[in-house]
């Protein structure tokens, strides 16, 4: 998922780079969204192993 999110920000650099603001845009959205669904689902992992060592 972080990978996804990776490649998505560098396609939006890229992008924005070159001059395509709307697609460099759309890019960095998607990336924003996957990185934020990354991080809950490490802390739903996180906190799920915590519990089963209890």
């Amino acid at each position: 998922m972080l990978r996804y999110a990776l490649i998505f920000f560098v396609i939006a650099l890229v992008a924005g780079v070159l001059g395509f603001g709307g697609i460099a845009a759309g890019m960095a959205g998607i990336a924003k969204i996957l990185f934020f669904v990354f991080l809950a689902l490490l802390v739903i992992s996180l906190i799920s192993g915590a519990l089963k060592k209890v």
